[in-house]
């Protein structure tokens, strides 16, 4: 094993021991990753257990305002979920290894399916703060990969296909359940940059060029680990604001949580209903 694979094991070991004492034995069916700002879904499951990530020993910790940085294990309805609330990203200094750490270990935890979520900056001129888009493809070019180095042969190939990483399947389930919902949910391709600091109008203009519909910080990276590991994948995001250029405002981070915050409630609807139907 590679020492980065004996550091995930290691992680694994850890909790589930906490679960193992928290709840008898727990097992998830679906993985969830909550973004900036959307944290609180978590807190509206029947919980059975938690576990900080500061707790697990080697764990990389969200830095971050709007990411508590803690496992969530519980509920919704019947389904079994853990829960990510909140992520670490590439730009708090962590190697990429470590930044997907935490989604390679929801895998070996059980979890099969993943759906993965975040707060976005609108490239699409269309597209318009409180907006939600089902990722479709996506665009990491400008991020190191985070299967380089030594393969973990324990979860999946070197070389792994990535034509449907955000699977068409799922991909379908969820338009059917906004259409549900009432909910107009746009769809296209998320590009992911290093941050932390936010794009100039002409990389906006580029990234527009290149074929993005919306730009964030994070997402592409881990649903490159978690197609590598076996996951079945879905992303949802939420359009925070307009890409710098596109508006006359400065952006700010606070402005991310603001609009995250007043999109929260009908996020957590479509969420909820989603995960519904995406289990059955």
């Amino acid at each position: 094993m590679t020492e980065q694979e004996l550091k995930l094991h290691e992680c694994y070991k850890f909790c589930q021991n906490r679960i193992k004492t928290a709840t008898g034995g727990f097992i998830p069916e679906i993985a969830v990753i909550l973004g900036s700002g959307l944290g609180a879904f978590a807190d509206g499951i029947e919980v059975v257990a938690t576990i900080p990530y500061s707790d697990i020993p080697g764990f990389p910790t969200s830095t971050v305002p709007g990411h508590n940085g803690r496992y969530v294990f519980g509920y919704v309805g019947k389904i079994a979920v853990v829960i990510m609330q909140g992520r670490v990203h590439w730009y708090e200094g962590y190697d990429m290894s470590d930044v997907v750490l935490p989604v390679r270990l929801t895998r070996l935890m059980g979890a099969e399916k993943l759906l993965l979520t975040n707060a976005v900056g609108s490239v699409n001129l269309d597209f318009k703060p409180g907006d939600f888009m089902l990722i479709r493809d996506h665009i990491s070019s400008f991020v190191a990969n985070p299967l380089r180095g030594g393969n973990f042969d324990s979860l999946g190939v070197r070389f792994p296909d990535m034509s449907d990483i955000y699977s068409e399947k799922l991909r379908k389930i969820i338009t059917k359940t906004a259409k549900e919902q009432g909910l107009n949910l746009r769809e296209g391709v998320y590009l992911q940059t290093p941050g932390p600091s936010f794009e100039t109008p002409a990389e906006i203009k580029m990234y527009r060029l290149l074929g993005a519909d919306v730009v964030g910080m994070s997402t592409a990276c881990d649903a490159i680990a978690a197609r590598h590991a076996g996951f079945e994948i879905a992303g949802i995001s939420s359009v925070s604001n307009l890409g710098c250029g596109i508006s006359d405002r400065p952006l700010s981070h606070a402005e991310v949580l603001e609009a995250a915050d007043k999109s929260a409630p009908v996020f957590k609807s479509l969420l909820r209903a989603v995960i519904t139907a995406v289990a059955e």
